[in-house]
């Protein structure tokens, strides 16, 4: 695979499982240094390991991106393993249950903000100024579809995966000329421990998420981090302020 990353450093969070473990990975086998973060240090320690298998080098840094004082610790320590920042891929995201509006409670909605949004948010943050003293970089978000689309009683997640799209736009328009990209990727399901959840809810089976999918299929975490990472690419190099689908085709219906 051609390093194209060779010399850089890229930050991912909720690197423990799904898609920010391909992630990572992706980023080092095209031969970035990275710091794998998650609040897990189990799922770390084992995305640590495959990284390494794989030829690559990392760090593990265990991190709740809902604290500010983790995520400036997260930044600097990247910072100081690698020397630089690059790239990062604020991916690092929690499911809310399904509950009627009425039935909400204020420690559900908190906690999926407080993961979902505001954590991207000080992903920026404190990503972006180490970023600019290296001549700029790539952000890509974790959205969703659901923040594109509406979802009925998952009020928390669509709320801050909408705000995931728009705090990427605003963070593009600012940092444009400063040579800092921002952009977003918005999954539909995919494979993941998430979706693995999702069925324990009851909300459906895997074969019925898949008939929901004009591909007739889930996405898988690579195909997801495939193109997470080539967000952060120099092949994407004219791209700022985007919302990516990577759903299967799933709102285009």
């Amino acid at each position: 695979m051609e390093k194209t990353f060779a010399g850089k450093a890229a930050l991912v969070t909720g690197a423990g499982s799904g898609i920010g473990r391909e992630s990572a990975l992706l980023f080092a086998k095209k031969g970035a240094r990275v710091a794998v973060v998650d609040l897990d240090e189990k799922g770390g320690a084992e995305t640590l390991s495959l990284v390494k298998a794989a030829g690559g080098e990392a760090v593990f840094i265990r991190a709740d991106v809902s604290r500010s004082d983790d995520v400036r610790r997260m930044v600097s320590e990247t910072v100081r393993a690698f020397g630089r920042l690059d790239c990062a891929h604020n991916n690092a995201g929690i499911e809310a249950g399904l509950y009627p509006l009425s039935e909400y409670t204020e420690e559900v909605w908190d906690r999926t903000i407080a993961i979902n949004l505001k954590g991207v948010w000080l992903g920026m943050k404190y990503e972006i100024p180490e970023m600019l003293k290296y001549g700029g970089g790539a952000i890509v978000n974790t959205a969703s579809a659901a923040g594109i689309i509406g979802m009925p009683n998952h009020y928390a997640y669509v709320a801050s995966k909408f705000g995931v799209v728009g705090i990427t736009k605003g963070a593009a328009l600012e940092f444009a000329g400063q040579g800092i990209r921002v952009n977003c990727i918005c999954p539909a399901i995919v494979d993941t421990p998430m979706t693995d959840r999702f069925v324990t809810y009851g909300m459906g089976t895997k074969e019925v998420f898949a008939q929901m999918t004009p591909m007739k299929r889930i996405g898988t975490p690579q195909e997801i981090a495939a193109s997470a990472v080539w967000l952060c690419s120099d092949e994407a190099s004219y791209i700022t302020g985007h919302a990516l689908l990577t759903d299967g085709g799933y709102t285009a219906q």
